[in-house]
Parts: structure tokens; sequence; C-alpha cells
């Protein structure tokens, strides 16, 4: 608001219409030459002003000059470079990594997760509440079983623990709180990866252990790109490419992958490994045609020194049996709320 008076010489918005609104949307993308997101912010901010403090709102705004999106290619770590980022995480930081790259999974879709969610015998995850409220199977690498089921020990240790103290409850999404108030409580619906401290939920007022905060993740996972010497700016919707991108160079049809990471369209599957289907030589996580399930995920593997965790010790690295299935069937419950993310 402050530069759109000032750009107009300080005069009051009442002042001002359509055209002095699409001059200066004019001059942010010519002059300042800002991105298309800024100048759509500038936008929505002038139509709330008229709108809804002026009480004059805006009419059509013709002429203005529109910022372009820029198509940029995805950052797209090399197998080694994402063997080396999860060297330098720990504990449930590389768990939840391990998971967006075994499994494509976004940021929000892996720290939240429920207990519930997690199929070890089908070696599936239950993504609930996806980007557009979506929900769908994605496959479980074979390497992480272990490491999850020895996580959960001490995820229940903690709940047992809540539970002792008069705590133990989680947020329940929708109305499924005052439809069943004790399921809160119930070990299915605790999170997979819980927060450190009991938190106040602003929505209740009660007490209650959230998820870990994103931030943290994000951190580590910078600061973990910064210790093995990447120079590429990968965060952890780095490794949601890297795994779509390496599907790709194996061979997998672009179709599975698009399922896997729960894309409406395909052509963001393909923007998301634009550039990157080249054969690789190295020896990028594969899926079973078969089966379509997760195998030789050794980057995964605290045997192929993947992680320097407390929790998590050597796995054997055994491939998928043959008797192993998808799981297909639809998922089952609620789901909880859904966070914004990219592709």
């Amino acid at each position: 608001m402050r530069r759109f008076i000032l750009f107009h010489g300080k005069r009051h918005p009442r002042e001002l219409g359509e055209s002095q609104v699409g001059e200066f949307l004019t001059h942010l993308a010519v002059d300042r030459k800002v991105s298309a997101s800024t100048q759509n912010q500038a936008l929505n901010a002038l139509v709330f002003l008229y709108k809804a403090v002026l009480e004059r709102p805006l009419g059509d705004i013709g002429g203005v000059v529109r910022a372009r999106r820029p198509q940029r290619l995805p950052v797209v770590l090399h197998v080694r470079e994402v063997k080396a980022l999860l060297r330098h995480l720990e504990g449930s930081h590389w768990l939840a990594a391990c998971l967006m790259y075994g499994s494509g999974l976004r940021l929000l879709e892996a720290l939240r997760l429920r207990v519930k969610d997690l199929d070890f015998e089908h070696r599936a995850i239950m993504v609930r509440d996806g980007k557009g409220q979506k929900d769908r199977v994605v496959t479980l690498a074979d390497e992480l079983i272990v490491s999850l089921q020895r996580h959960l020990e001490g995820v229940r240790l903690i709940h047992t623990k809540d539970l002792a103290d008069g705590f133990g409850e989680v947020y329940l999404p929708d109305a499924l709180e005052r439809k069943y108030p004790q399921a809160g409580r119930q070990w299915g619906w605790q999170y997979v990866f819980p927060a450190g401290k009991r938190s106040i939920d602003p929505r209740s007022s009660k007490e209650r252990r959230h998820h870990i905060d994103e931030s943290a993740v994000q951190k580590a996972v910078r600061a973990a790109v910064r210790k093995a010497g990447i120079d590429k700016p990968a965060g952890c919707h780095t490794l949601r490419h890297a795994f779509a991108t390496h599907l790709l160079e194996r061979g997998m049809d672009i179709r599975t992958v698009q399922e896997q990471l729960g894309h409406k369209d395909v052509r963001t599957t393909c923007a998301c490994s634009v550039g990157y289907a080249a054969k690789s030589a190295a020896n990028p996580p594969y899926i079973d045609c078969r089966l379509g399930i997760l195998v030789n995920l050794d980057i995964l593997s605290p045997a192929a020194g993947g992680v320097r965790s407390r929790r998590s010790q050597t796995l054997s690295l055994t491939g998928v049996p043959e008797t192993a299935t998808r799981s297909t069937g639809n998922p089952v419950g609620s789901r909880p709320h859904s966070g914004r993310s990219r592709c």
C-alpha cells in the first residue's frame, strides 16, 4: 500500500481508480522487474483494499503488463549426491528424508503420517489428504521397514508416558474429535514423527503433542547439503524431484511415477524431471515393474553408510519377496488437514 501511495505522489487511494492501479502494476513488472507472484500479491492487496476497506470494488483493470512466470528446470541431485546428503542426517530427520526420496512424499505428507498409515505387510504408505485433498498409496522401501519399526518403538514409549501423565491426545481432522472423543489417544492416530515436547493447540486450547515442525527438517537438510559439499540449491523438495528422475532414468513408465507423486496432470510429472531422463551408470533406486515396489534402495540402507543415527543399526540388503503385492485398496479412515506445497 505504501508503494502504491508513493507511486501516485501520496494521493489518497479514494482519489485513484482502475487506471492508476493498472499503471502501478505495470510499473512493478516493467521498472521494478518483480516476479509474477509479487505482482499478483500486489494486485490481491489492492483489490482487498478497495473492496473491504474503501468499500468501492475495482472494475476491469485493462492494459496491465503482466510479469511472466519463468519456466525453470527443477534441481535434481545425482545418486552420489543423495547418498552424501543422507550421510549427514540422523534420527527423525534422516528417516523423513528417506521417505521423501524413497517414496516421493512431500515434506508435510511425510511429517503428517499417522501410525495407522504405515502398512508394513504390503510395503505401502497411505497418504491422506495430500495436495488437492486426494488420498493415494505409495510404496514403502524395503530397507526402511526395520528403521521405521524401531523408530515407532521409541514413539510408543513417548505416547505411553504422555498417557501416564494425563495427556497423549493428538489432533483429529474434521469432526472426528466430536464423533470419536477417545480416538485421539489411540495408538493408530499418533504421529509417526511426534514433536519433542507438548504444546497448546490454538484450535482447542488443549495441551497436545503435534508432529515435528517442517522448518526443523528443512534446516537439517540445508545443513546436510552444505556439509556434503553440494553446490546446488537443494532442499527437501529436491529429494522428491530426485525420486521421480531416478525412476525415469531406470526406464519406469511415467504414468506409474505420476501415480506415486500424486500428480493430476502428467505434464507436472514431466516438469519435475525434465532434462534428466538420460540413463545413469550409477545405481539409483528403481521399481520392480512386475510388482510396482521399490527395491535395491541401497542409498537408504545404513549398511551403505547412509545414516549416523543413534537409533538405526545395520540392515541387510534384501530384495522384495516374490509374494509381495502392491496395496490397491481404498484408504480407510479420515484424513489429516492438508498443507500447501509444490508439485
